[in-house]
């Protein structure tokens, strides 16, 4: 019998490496393996007590239906709020849009934006769902080559040499999954100004990890350049900074050209966001933060020891990163490919990361290791690495 295909367009959409990396080390600890996982991108921290008892209040409280597609008001207007605070912007709540988890907006925004005979921008290495998306379209996937000797970070002038009329959408992301990376200021003035010759070019920034920083580093977002805000998506949301991936709550701020179409795609796929969470997001943006400071300190911490940890081993170097909670260590040196080094790692010393090509093509020399673990557990898997190299 014929087996059922999908569209080759379908068959064709890529996946996040982490999960499947998330998969195999809890199958090979279920049959009794020591596991350290450091794949996984999500903090090792519980949700705020505030948080979850506001959604549990919300539960008894009978928030049980459904919400609009957009999200509740309330939520929209404290995220505007919120964005007021740190930013000294004004946000229209009526171009927030609430969705489960953020990779909703850069799912709609480039299902909006790609299309055959177009192109997109998207940072390489990256978040591998930027280029998936792209190529599921139909539009042109284009690199935004992010260097190692700048910190991550890009060339503004090769970013713009890159930009022609069919560019439609360019998506950025800092501070940046998979490297820690951190845009300068001026890099972001530079390709700004030069975006000027192409007023139909949309921007996505993808600031999911806006307050995960170091160093006394204050995130700089690009909803404070008025000048693109008619064609600006800016993603951010709960789940990095709360501690609540698991949650599903997210949120994109649209030009108002674009709000309508989205808020028709959030219609046609999930109808509308979690009910009780929605209420759970509002205090987490209007009650205390001392926690989600607790974190970033503790990440702190645990970046220290890694680095230090990295840079000693023999073959490896690593950039300090400047903000979220990977390492993007450089392994061009230790005669091994990104994907046997994950592979070994996790089969022989049971170590999760992630192969940086998980990421990209650039991404290949690399590996993406996450310090969302407690630094006993950093220090145990930087022994078993350290022991795997030194075996070779």
């Amino acid at each position: 019998m014929e087996a059922i295909t999908p569209t080759q367009q379908a068959m064709d959409l890529g996946t996040e490496t982490a999960f499947a990396v998330l998969a195999r080390a809890e199958y090979l600890a279920a049959q009794g393996k020591d596991i350290i996982n450091l794949g996984i991108g999500q903090p090792d921290f519980k949700t705020p007590e505030h948080i979850v008892q506001k959604a549990q209040q919300a539960l008894t409280d009978g928030a049980h239906g459904y919400t609009p597609a957009s999200g509740i008001p309330a939520l929209r207007e404290a995220v505007a709020s919120d964005l007021e605070r740190r930013y000294s912007v004004n946000i229209d709540p009526s171009l927030v849009l609430i969705t489960p988890g953020a990779k909703p907006i850069m799912f709609f925004a480039i299902m909006l934006m790609g299309e055959p005979g177009t192109e997109i921008l998207y940072p390489n290495p990256g978040f591998p769902i930027y280029e998936s998306m792209i190529r599921y379209t139909g539009a042109k996937a284009v690199p935004i080559e992010l260097k190692e000797d700048v910190g991550f970070s890009f060339d503004p002038t090769k970013l713009l040499d890159q930009v022609n009329e069919r560019t439609r959408l360019i998506i950025l992301n800092s501070p940046a999954n998979p490297t820690g990376g951190v845009i300068p200021k001026e890099n972001f003035d530079t390709l700004i100004n030069g975006l000027k010759k192409y007023p139909k070019t949309v921007i996505l920034s993808d600031e999911i990890y806006s307050r995960i920083l170091y160093d006394g580093k204050k995130h700089f977002s690009l909803l404070n350049y008025p000048e693109i805000r008619d064609r600006l998506i800016v993603i951010d949301g709960w789940s990095k900074t709360y501690a609540m991936t698991g949650w599903r709550l997210g949120y994109g701020i649209w030009p108002k050209a674009l709000f309508e179409y989205a808020e028709r795609l959030a219609v046609n796929s999930y109808s509308c966001p979690n009910a009780a969470a929605q209420y759970a997001g509002i205090a987490a943006l209007e009650g205390p933060q001392e926690e989600v400071s607790q974190m970033v300190e503790e990440f702190d911490k645990r970046r220290d020891a890694i680095t230090e940890s990295l840079n000693s081993m023999p073959g490896i170097s690593c950039v300090k990163p400047a903000g979220a909670f990977y390492a993007f260590p450089n392994i061009k040196n230790t005669g091994y490919s990104s994907q046997i080094l994950q592979e070994r790692l996790l089969e022989e010393k049971g170590v999760a990361v992630v192969s940086g090509t998980a990421f990209g093509d650039l991404g290949e020399g690399y590996l993406r290791i996450s310090y969302a673990n407690s630094l006993e557990n950093i220090h145990i898997a930087m022994d078993r690495m350290r022991t795997l190299l030194e075996e070779k």
